[in-house]
């Protein structure tokens, strides 16, 4: 038997599975390309985070290389 999910019109629960279906395939459409859009925006900001941390790798190599030049020229 299929219930009405409470707040979420067109959703319903299967008493028997558990499972909540939709019954507005355009509304599960929406509900999916925002679960897509949400996947993508976190790929987005996890290439994000490692680019900062390969920057910032390669700042500390330069300066690490610059301080080396910088004591070479005092000695």
């Amino acid at each position: 038997m299929k219930v009405p999910v409470k707040d979420a019109a067109g959703w319903f629960k299967d008493t028997a599975s558990g499972g909540i279906e939709c019954g507005d395939s355009s509304q599960y459409e929406k509900y999916m390309a925002g679960i897509k859009a949400e996947k993508a925006k976190e790929k987005q900001i996890d290439t994000l985070q490692n680019e900062v941390s390969g920057l910032k790798s390669e700042l500390g190599e330069i300066k690490s290389l610059l301080l080396t030049l910088a004591n070479k020229d005092h000695d």
